[in-house]
């Protein structure tokens, strides 16, 4: 089951705490939020699968819940992913075209193409520039 989007999670909890009731029902949540019962039981049911069994359900019961997943999810949305370096020019004019490329990197001594050779991943974007450029080059010749 996929996560609920969290824009919809908050109209859920705040429609939740602005009912003011002990005992707030999916039936009663959709007058206030504006969504057909059946949407609020299908997205709520990622907390508590009995929801979309059980009509009469307590919402009440899931505001720590609730609660708990906005806060990880700011939290998470929060974190820097670092970026990979780029590729700048001058290491793409090292090689001239993908042949060349193939034969500085992958082959031994002898001008035998070496099996054995792993590329790395820099090694790898650096070749799918190459390729792009190669079949910009192609295209702009037609």
């Amino acid at each position: 089951m996929k996560e609920p989007k969290v824009s919809d999670i908050k109209k859920y909890l705040n429609g939740i705490l602005k009912i003011n009731r002990k005992y707030v029902t999916t039936e009663r949540l959709s007058k206030v939020v504006g969504h057909y019962p059946e949407i609020i039981n299908q997205t709520l049911s990622f907390f508590e699968p009995m929801i979309t069994m059980e009509p009469e359900y307590n919402l009440m019961e899931l505001v720590p819940t609730l609660k708990k997943f906005i806060v990880d999810q700011e939290e998470n949305k929060n974190l820097v992913v670092s970026r990979k370096p780029a590729i700048h020019k001058n290491e793409l004019e090292e090689f001239e075209s993908i042949n060349d490329f193939v034969y500085k990197k992958m082959t031994s001594v002898g001008g035998l193409l070496d099996r054995n050779i792993v590329l790395t991943d820099r090694d790898l974007r650096v070749l799918k520039k190459l390729i792009v450029e190669e079949q910009a080059n192609r295209k702009n010749h037609k």
